[in-house]
């Protein structure tokens, strides 16, 4: 699914320890020093940080951001129950949601509007809970191609520890031919 607008409004949403943070920190970075867009990233965690609510906004513009702050999202990528309840409603109408169907049980799920994929059951059985999120990362990106996979590859590559690399790169990847798989391409 190509999609090709001159801004795209990004959230993601979940729980503290998800690496959300991180997630956006990838994209934008990804899509600024990578593929060479404007990109602005924000986050926001509460005041009991791990466990608590955590999200973060990437904005990537063709173009000078005059405006950094997300109202309405054009990508909601959400790994948490609460997340999705919190932002669902805060979306475009012809954005696209991503969640881990395992977590986010209350979206429907139907691959043209709501994707989703079992990041955290993926990343458990590859014996790194914490990677659902680069999970994430791939699918989202194998879906949108917003942003080239290789940028999104050596945003990883620089933006975790180096003993994490390999298993982030895998992660990756998993989501992202999870994306192929369902897509049928």
């Amino acid at each position: 699914m190509s999609r090709t607008k001159n801004r795209y409004n990004i959230k993601i949403s979940g729980f503290g320890g998800q690496g959300i943070i991180l997630s956006g920190y990838v994209i934008g970075k990804a899509a600024s020093l990578y593929d060479h867009k404007d990109a602005a990233f924000t986050q926001s965690y509460g005041p009991e940080a791990r466990g608590g609510a955590c999200s973060a906004t990437v904005v990537i513009e063709n173009g000078r951001i005059g405006y950094p702050l997300v109202r309405m999202a054009d990508f909601l990528i959400v790994l948490s129950k609460e997340g999705y309840e919190k932002y669902a409603a805060k979306v475009a109408p012809d954005s696209l949601t991503f969640v881990d169907g395992d977590l986010v049980k209350e979206a429907h799920v139907d691959n043209k509007k709501v994707f989703g994929i079992p990041a955290t059951r993926f990343a458990e059985s590859m014996g790194k809970k914490i990677v659902a999120n680069v999970i994430m990362l791939g699918f989202f990106s194998g879906i949108t191609n917003i942003i080239s996979k290789q940028a999104m590859v050596q945003s990883i590559k620089t933006s975790v520890k180096k003993a994490f690399v390999e298993i982030n790169l895998k992660a990756f990847e998993r989501g992202y031919e999870y994306a192929s798989e369902i897509s049928g391409e």
